[in-house]
């Protein structure tokens, strides 16, 4: 075996130890992920784009735009085939929640099981350091207590509520870049570069809902009953076509007159009933969640924290205790409007987030 001499070995070290991190980027033709390539290979990374191909209408036009602004900005790009592990996590766990009576978020699913999942995974597999996305969230490492999801400091675009599941595993393996930005300077950082064309495009929530809510679960299986709505004393009040249209807090469609307007306060799959009461039957102070999960290492119970119930929801003072097995209790210091089964209850400190459970049900305070 040949050696180098010395000096020149600690040459090619030096040279080996400063070739740059390669970041794999999760592109989707937007504005945030094509800054977020930029803004990596201005810091000196180098960049390569991942676009995931999805079971979604328009996906032929959505890599044609893809193609053309990896093009633009000079980074190579790769289509993953993603349809068939998208159908068997995430659209079969959406069908699987709405005939539970639950209101499902897809995204915070799709970002632990397949966006910082199989995709991250696909990246590492193909010689990239890192992954990152354009989400507004951050990430701080504490040597003494790992990795830590902070809030975005855009206040309006935040998406670290839909990044609660994701794992210190996950988050050692994570950038994002815009973490730190706001939205309008993201836009003028795409303009000072002459990139243009991105203004009105967002990405869509629930991405695979090119048609109504109804006529994609009829499309996929989900046969609807027509059933009772009945007030909270048990009244029957009216009929409902099948309890999938409704979801808690929602007022219109119900068809019910009275002095004040009637919401939609539970859903019971078990005897097809949607339940309904007046806007003060919507708050209540206690919630139990399932499947508990902390973002960072296990943190002892019970404990203060802040509880942030929707992806807009205001924060709001809690305290999380353990009371049985797999069933965890909030108790909120003020009732909150509209606590919905199948959403997320995600548990900050200040600006970072410690953990999240699966919101089971909302209960009336006990003595």
């Amino acid at each position: 075996m040949a050696f180098l001499p010395f000096f020149e070995f600690i040459s090619f070290h030096n040279q080996q130890r400063m070739s740059p991190e390669k970041i794999g980027i999760a592109m989707s033709g937007g504005v945030d992920s094509t800054v977020t390539a930029l803004l990596l290979r201005e810091q000196g990374y180098g960049v390569h784009g991942f676009f995931m191909r999805l079971p979604v209408a328009e996906g032929e036009r959505q890599i044609q735009r893809v193609q053309e602004i990896a093009a633009t900005i000079d980074i190579d790009l790769d289509l993953i085939d993603m349809r068939e592990q998208f159908s068997e996590k995430i659209i079969s766990y959406f069908i699987k929640q709405y005939r539970r009576g639950k209101t499902p978020n897809p995204c915070v699913i799709c970002n632990k099981t397949i966006k910082f999942g199989v995709l991250l995974e696909t990246m590492l597999s193909r010689g990239m350091d890192k992954g990152a996305t354009g989400h507004y969230a951050r990430i701080n490492h504490d040597p003494a207590g790992g990795y830590h999801l902070l809030r975005g400091l855009d206040p309006k675009k935040d998406q670290s509520y839909f990044l609660c599941r994701l794992d210190q595993k996950q988050l050692a393996r994570i950038l994002f870049p815009l973490g730190t930005w706001h939205k309008q300077d993201v836009y003028a950082k795409a303009e000072s570069l002459g990139l243009t064309g991105f203004s009105g495009i967002e990405s869509q929530d629930v991405c695979f809902l090119s048609t109504g809510l109804q006529e994609f679960l009829t499309n996929h299986g989900v046969e609807e009953q027509t059933g009772e709505i009945c007030a909270l004393d048990g009244r029957m009040l009216g009929l409902h076509s099948g309890i999938s249209h409704y979801t808690v807090g929602q007022r219109r469609g119900l068809g019910l007159p009275d002095a004040t307007p009637w919401y939609v306060v539970g859903l019971d799959p078990k005897n097809n009933r949607v339940l309904v009461g007046k806007n003060e039957d919507l708050f209540k102070r206690e919630i139990v969640i399932c499947d508990l999960q902390w973002t960072t290492p296990d943190l002892s119970l019970p404990r203060q924290c802040l509880v942030q119930l929707r992806s807009r929801h205001t924060p709001a003072g809690a305290r999380l205790e353990q009371t049985g097995e797999n069933r965890w209790l909030i108790s909120c210091r003020e009732p909150q409007r509209a606590i919905t089964p199948g959403q997320f209850a995600v548990f900050y400190e200040d600006q970072r987030v410690v953990g999240s459970g699966t919101i089971t049900a909302a209960e009336s305070p006990r003595p």
